[in-house]
């Protein structure tokens, strides 16, 4: 290896919070293992920061530390931008002027590339730099790099994930201690698994931007996080978790990503999923993603979906990908959504009316004679079939001498736009009491 070619990598960090102090903190200590794996040092030589004393705090001396992100992308010594700012706003421009100027950027900003992707991999491929963002999804779990690389000789045939370690923690505790959905959030906010304002992880945001990341990757479609169906937790009870677990499933928020030949359902919602399955399995705050390739079968992807190092470790991964391709002209590099920019698809993203999946329904009954010969009825009606029924004794869910009760039914395989319609059908029932709950089913196999 020449000397030109042992040049160390540059970088300037655009924020050092959590993750930014983590890349530091991993770079620094596993320095010669990453020289040895990169062929060259990668060096963090400047920092843009507004808390520019609580940067040198981390940095120390040997490290230029600045409070206008614009310095870093217009010093030529630079060579790659690390953004970790996150949002929308103020994090495009500077990523769009980072790769004006020739650096290659690597961002952990999903809500960034889920919305704006297509123009800034545009940008990237005129310039001829790269936009790196393992750590965007997933946090530490090299799922990106699975799906672009790995995976390559496969038909992805369909993606489901926990990746939005907040809801998970959530679901964990209300299965384990039987209570609602609020109280949980609270205790969570406490424990700093949750922020203070929450929106974005339990209505589902968060995950459905990871999703299109994913759904982009497996199936060479643009990123079209407008086109993904959005549905939080917030409207989960104690009592669906409780009817779930006693039917064999847990409920788990699920980013889905499928491939059906009309075209890609792209979706994040609540989701049964059989307790036998490892991804019902996983508690807390960790993440999990599930693949399904047509030659590799089912393969499965699980750890830390967020935190400082573990995030900092798919940050530095992307680097080493950087460092190893310094010198190799651009044609070489691995198309950010793993398809050649002109071999895309033009698949497009089915609206949610026509996913087919399995349901769960309870409703709550007048417990008379009749009522689910009605219901049956209305399902038959719009080709639904059923796969199981519950009745809870009327006395265990409205008291001695009750008159109400529950029915939980799971149905096979429908179109959502049918399911739709025998709700509305069943809603309108004089024996129906209370608004029907309607969730998702997903057998993953």
């Amino acid at each position: 290896m020449s000397q030109d070619n042992q040049k160390p990598v540059r970088v300037g960090l655009l924020g050092i919070g959590t993750v930014g102090g983590g890349t530091f903190t991993v770079l620094k200590r596993n320095q010669e293992e990453i020289r040895r794996r990169a062929g060259r040092g990668i060096s963090i030589d400047m920092v843009a920061d507004l808390n520019v004393d609580r940067a040198k705090e981390l940095v120390g001396d040997s490290v230029e530390v600045v409070n206008d992100a614009r310095l870093v992308i217009a010093n030529p010594n630079i060579d790659v931008v690390v953004e970790l700012i996150g949002g929308y706003g103020i994090a495009k421009t500077l990523v769009l002027e980072a790769i004006a100027a020739g650096k290659h950027v690597v961002t952990a900003n999903k809500a960034l590339l889920a919305v704006h992707g297509t123009e800034i991999f545009a940008a990237a491929r005129e310039k001829g730099v790269m936009v790196a963002f393992e750590a965007a999804v997933a946090g530490g779990i090299p799922i990106i790099k699975s799906l672009r690389e790995g995976l390559t000789a496969n038909q992805i045939q369909w993606v489901a994930g926990i990746i939005n370690g907040t809801t998970n923690f959530i679901l964990s505790e209300m299965r384990d201690k039987g209570l609602d959905f609020d109280v949980v959030l609270k205790e969570a906010q406490r424990l700093g698994y949750a922020e203070a304002d929450p929106t974005f992880d339990i209505e589902g945001v968060d995950a459905a931007h990871k999703a299109t990341l994913l759904s982009a990757i497996a199936y060479g479609i643009p990123v079209q996080f407008d086109k993904a169906y959005v549905e939080g937790i917030t409207k989960l009870s104690a009592v669906d978790i409780k009817y779930a677990e006693q039917l064999g499933y847990r409920i788990k928020l699920l980013g889905i990503a499928k491939r059906q030949a009309a075209g890609i359902e792209l979706r994040t919602h609540p989701t049964l999923v059989p307790q036998r399955r490892l991804i019902a399995n996983v508690e807390g705050a960790m993440n999990a993603v599930m693949v399904q390739g047509d030659a590799v079968g089912t393969t499965m992807y699980y750890g830390k979906g967020a935190g400082s190092e573990p995030t900092a470790s798919a940050v530095v991964a992307d680097l080493v990908d950087i460092a190893r391709l310094t010198d190799a002209p651009a044609a070489s590099y691995v198309p950010p959504l793993a398809f050649q920019h002109d071999s895309m698809s033009t698949l497009p993203i089915l609206p949610i009316e026509e996913v087919v999946t399995s349901f769960y329904v309870r409703l709550r009954v007048a417990d008379q004679t009749g009522v689910l010969a009605k219901i049956t009825g209305i399902l038959a009606e719009q080709g639904i079939s059923i796969d199981a029924v519950i009745q809870r004794e009327a006395d265990e869910v409205s008291g001695e001498n009750g008159n109400q009760t529950d029915l939980i039914l799971l149905t096979h395989d429908t179109k959502e736009g049918r399911m739709n319609k025998a709700i509305a059908a069943m809603q309108a029932l004089p024996t129906v009491l209370a608004p029907i709950v309607r969730l998702r089913k997903e057998e993953l196999a």
